[in-house]
């Protein structure tokens, strides 16, 4: 009794294949074919079909929605860090121009103070030369005129002509003043060169 039960069910499974199961699939096949052929696309009528089953439909739509808010959002995400790089961008921009600008107008002071210290040069040049003239005048002029100049003059400037006389028209000059002013000169001459 045994051998008879278990056929049974493998009779009923390979009636299953060769009745059922072998046919259908070789149906479908020949159906794939034929609408190849036909020019029918199989797959997106599938597409069509599985969106009007319900359940099918619905987790389709779900899936798709989700992906399509996810993108939205991603793009969302890209253009404003696009933004925010091309915020930076001008940003670094205007650093850099106004560095420019602050470049070319240090330069420009630059110039203006290089032309300013010439001048001043060529003045100091001049006023050398000029009290040259000067000191050569009281050089070449007689110790008994030269004095009573230099007596009236201010400290500072007799000082300065007395430091850059010769020796011996130093001496003659001094020799022409009262002992007061000619001590009160060489003090003052002793303490410059010290």
């Amino acid at each position: 009794m045994k051998d008879i039960n278990e056929k049974q069910p493998k009779n009923k499974f390979q009636w299953f294949l060769t009745v059922i199961f072998i046919p259908l699939l070789f149906a479908v096949f020949v159906g794939l074919i034929v609408a190849q052929v036909a020019g029918v696309n199989v797959f997106e009528k599938a597409k069509d079909l599985s969106g009007k089953l319900p359940f099918v439909s619905s987790q389709a739509n779900k899936t798709s929605e989700k992906s399509l808010k996810e993108y939205e959002n991603k793009i969302i995400d890209l253009q404003a860090e696009i933004e925010n790089k091309d915020a930076e961008l001008t940003q670094l921009q205007t650093k850099i121009d106004n560095q420019d600008s602050e470049k070319k107008q240090l330069l420009l002071e630059q110039k203006r103070l290089e032309d300013q210290i010439d001048e001043l040069r060529q003045m100091q040049e001049q006023n050398k030369k000029a009290f040259t003239e000067i000191v050569r005048t009281y050089d070449s002029m007689s110790p008994k005129n030269a004095a009573p100049i230099i007596l009236n003059m201010k400290d500072e400037e007799a000082l300065k002509i007395l430091s850059n006389l010769k020796s011996e028209t130093l001496a003659k000059i001094m020799e022409k003043m009262p002992a007061d002013r000619a001590a009160k000169y060489t003090e003052l001459l002793s303490s410059k060169t010290n």
